[in-house]
């Protein structure tokens, strides 16, 4: 393990259940493993998150950033109505 260090954490009593529960499943070698493992999906998640706003955010500037004139409201609603009608059609034809 690279350069690691030790540090002191608290838990509620239902989560350090769960962890324990996983080491005497066996699923983890130790506690510690299980925690190191708890990080690694935490910063996997808050990385997935991070490339999800970001996304979000071109997505947006590039909808203001597009020349085309912007729709009413009723055209809007006009608009996502014929979106999720095609939405349930398609979900319809794909639980067949």
């Amino acid at each position: 393990m690279r350069n690691a260090e030790k540090v002191t954490i608290t838990l509620t009593a239902d989560m350090l259940r769960s962890v324990r529960d996983t080491v005497e499943a066996g699923e983890f070698a130790t506690t510690s493993e299980a925690m190191r493992d708890a990080v690694r999906v935490w910063q996997r998640q808050r990385l997935e998150d991070a490339e999800r706003l970001n996304a979000m955010r071109a997505r947006i500037r590039r909808s203001l950033d597009d020349p085309r004139p912007s729709l009413t409201a009723e055209e809007a609603e006009v608009e996502m109505d014929r979106f999720m009608k095609g939405q349930e059609k398609a979900s319809r034809n794909a639980a067949r």
